[in-house]
């Protein structure tokens, strides 16, 4: 059932905010994940602050997790070893208000009035509620919050109360260490969700608490890592706690005072985290109470972020009022998980929940590195800094499987392999051109030389190593790359994916274009021969690529499977979907996309007629790619189709886990397929291409890209597309078969026509 889209008498359409207009049961946990703040380091979902009305609140900071040993139920050799999972930190979002002696609670209290709002132009959430107590009063609360970008670790939360006459308010405020409360396991077994430690598992350290202030710290129990908490309380009237508890898993500070009719009482709550390793020598409750800033700086340094991140990085769409609210929502998320990640990796659920355990996967190479690369270069910088500072446990793990170079983890957060089922994890060695691949554009799209020469470099040497040494030259005179899982996973552990092969060509040939002091000539002949004799399996019969070499000869799925068997993974055995032709998500047309200068326009147009209609869209990574390649090769319908249940993922919780926080990746293949779909920009040949598709219902759209050091604008209508930029030095685009420069001063047109139907291969 859609959420968002199906009620907006409840979810009014609004182009800079999403917004709740009243309060029902039911999608709670879901709407908290809509409703998160974040900032890539810290984040706190989106609960209402009693927490009685909270489903599955939280907060979370990247990178601070649990350890535990995995226990195989047959062991073998090379298995990973050490699972890892995000951890819930000390929430500070709770509040118990009390109105003559009546907890306020959505459940139980009656409510005049409710608006809730997340607003993407400031960063801040609002909950405006009217409630009517049973004493007669009417009250009002609102309370605001925000998490910090100067200051990462800050987050800042108000609560305001109004009466229309004297009341007596009763008010504590908590500070709930979650990780190691009680809760309800889920009862399905779904290996997108989290689960949970048993028992204790932050252990406490030092817990100090008083005048309205606490400063405390937890250590994992397993992991080892620290977190430190600093929160200080302040009164608009200056009234003091009359009481505070200190407590490894609840502590409070509790205020009592009296509010005269028609005044307005604020109570402020700065809170600060500070987390370390546990080899680091850091104090980090000091380090936590060093980093408290006040709640008016919080906020305005939440609303002078946006202003400057909307700047640059908005992309307005003429397709009405509710699909822009959906794009900017998009956009706001991709905001949040990456702004101030800093050199760490982004997990496919951001900040917003636990979903995947926090881990980060080929998801940010794939989906966040180019909306990262083309809008916040240095952050994508940082992305790439920290896969490289991973190259030492890249080449143990290679080691352990008996291939050279480096071989990055399918899903980790400290490093470690951390997927337990092999199969559909570590046999996606696609994973190691992925990261060369995102190396290689961000190159290109900065002329960072700095990086080219040395981590750029570093990554695709050790990546083509490994794939040298992974594949081999049959008897055919071809060389293979056997005995792996592309980006389909319901096709496991086979040989010579086309993605897998054709993303290993493009690694080998970039990386035998590099130059190191340890590469010999003889090993870039290699590389440049291993790639130039890639086997790419190609299917005479249906006259398409084949997805690998024996997809062809699978056993057609039965397409009349009942909807609610979907996805197919919560409902048959891995075994009955890997021997059936049927997709979880694109592959061979990722690959296209990803390659497209190396298919031609009917290749192109037959792989996907061809893998679209067997493609379940199991993953919130398809629908996006999907409707990339539908614009590009033809098929506006199902372009708009893909795209707009792309858009909606999680608005309106259609793969029914949002509530495991937001889709990162699918929001970063919503930039992808506004600027790649329909603008049609492709990039990393000799300069940016445009060949655009604009849906016939939509008037335009209006992006900027950041292009080597400039800005470029772009405007596309159905008549025309247009650029400027304001580089240093003027830059040459291609639209379609003609070539224009722009620079300072100097913008450009091309006229379109819209029976023009070209490829970029072409």
């Amino acid at each position: 059932m859609a959420l968002i889209s199906s009620d907006r008498t409840r979810f009014p359409s609004d182009p800079w905010r999403v917004v709740e207009t009243s309060h029902a049961p039911g999608k709670a946990g879901a709407l908290e994940t809509i409703f998160a703040l974040g900032n890539g380091h810290l984040g706190i979902r989106g609960a209402h602050w009693s927490p009685a009305d909270a489903a599955l609140p939280g907060t979370f900071i990247n990178g601070f997790h649990e350890t535990w040993e995995i226990k195989h139920a047959e062991n073998a050799f090379g298995f990973a070893r050490t699972g890892q999972r995000i951890l819930h930190v000390p929430d500070a979002n709770n509040y118990t208000v009390v109105i003559d002696g009546e907890k306020l609670t959505l459940a139980g209290s009656t409510v005049l009035d409710y608006r809730r709002t997340v607003d993407f132009a400031t960063g801040i959430y609002t909950t405006a509620i009217t409630w009517e107590c049973r004493s007669g009063a009417v009250v009002q609360t609102v309370g605001r919050r925000a998490v910090g970008f100067a200051v990462r670790s800050s987050l800042g939360l108000s609560l305001e109360l109004t009466s229309d006459r004297m009341v007596s308010v009763d008010i504590t405020s908590s500070l709930v260490n979650r990780q190691d409360q009680p809760v309800e396991d889920h009862t399905v077994a779904d290996p997108r969700r989290a689960g949970r430690h048993a028992g204790r598992v932050l252990e406490p350290l030092a817990l100090d608490g008083s005048g309205g202030s606490l400063r405390m710290s937890w250590q994992a129990a397993e992991s080892k890592q620290r977190v430190g908490v600093a929160l200080d309380h302040a009164f608009s009237t200056g009234v003091q706690p009359i009481d505070t508890v200190v407590d490894q898993d609840v502590s409070s500070v509790r205020y009592v005072l009296a509010i005269p009719a028609g005044e307005t009482v604020a109570m402020e709550k700065s809170v600060s985290y500070a987390v370390a390793e546990a080899h680091e020598d850091v104090d980090v409750r000091a380090a936590a109470a060093a980093e408290l800033r006040p709640v008016a700086e919080i906020f305005a340094d939440s609303e002078a972020h946006f202003a400057r991140y909307w700047a640059t990085s908005d992309i307005v769409v003429g397709g009405g009022e509710e699909l822009q609210q959906a794009v900017r929502w998009n956009l706001f998320q991709l905001a949040q998980a990456t702004a101030r990640a800093d050199v760490a990796g982004i997990p496919a659920k951001g900040v917003t929940g636990s979903g995947y355990e926090g881990h980060y996967f080929w998801d940010q190479e794939i989906y966040l590195l180019p909306y990262l690369s083309y809008t916040n270069p240095g952050a994508a910088r940082d992305v790439l800094q920290f896969r490289h500072n991973l190259l030492p446990l890249a080449r143990e793990r290679a080691t352990e499987l008996s291939v050279d170079g480096a071989m990055f983890p399918w899903r980790t957060i400290a490093g470690l392999e951390a997927s337990a089922y092999y199969a559909a994890g570590t046999a996606q060695f696609h994973i190691g051109a992925a990261i060369a691949f995102a190396a290689n554009r961000y190159v290109w799209a900065t002329g960072d030389t700095e990086f080219r020469d040395h981590q750029a470099t570093d990554l695709l040497v050790e990546t083509a190593r490994m794939w040298v040494s992974l594949g081999f030259f049959g008897a055919d005179g071809a060389f293979h790359i056997h005995g792996v899982t592309g980006p389909d996973e319901y096709t496991a552990v086979v040989n010579d994916n086309l993605y897998t092969n054709v993303m290993a060509r493009f690694n080998l040939r970039a990386a035998a274009a590099c130059r190191r002091d340890d590469v010999s000539d003889e090993e870039r002949a290699v590389w440049q021969e291993a790639a130039d004799r890639m086997h790419l399996p190609f299917d005479r019969t249906h006259n398409v690529y084949a997805q690998d070499n024996d997809f062809m000869t699978l056993e057609p799925w039965d397409w009349n499977t009942p909807r609610e068997k979907y996805p197919l993974l919560l409902h048959f055995h891995p075994l009955v979907i890997y021997r059936h032709q049927v997709l979880k998500q694109a592959d061979t047309v990722l690959a296209m996309f990803l390659q497209w200068q190396e298919f031609t326009a009917d290749e192109k147009r037959r792989a996907f007629e061809f893998y679209d209609p067997i493609t379940t869209g199991d993953s919130t990574l398809s629908a996006c790619v999907q409707g990339i390649m539908a614009a590009e090769v033809g098929h506006p319908m199902e372009a708009l189709e893909h795209f707009t249940e792309a858009v909606f993922i999680d608005l309106d919780d259609s793969h029914n886990n949002t509530v495991d926080g937001v889709h990162i990746a699918s929001a970063g293949g919503i930039w992808s397929s506004l600027v790649s779909g329909f603008a049609g920009m492709r990039d990393q040949g000799l300069m940016l291409y445009f060949d655009p598709r604009l849906p016939a219902g939509w008037d335009g759209i209006d992006f900027q890209l950041k292009v080597r050091g400039g800005l470029l604008g772009v405007s596309l209508t159905h008549g025309e597309i247009a650029f400027t930029y304001d580089g240093a030095s003027r830059l040459s685009l291609k639209v379609r078969d003609t070539v224009v420069a722009v620079g300072a001063g100097q913008p450009a047109k091309v006229a379109l026509k819209d029976d023009v139907k070209l490829s970029l291969a072409e």
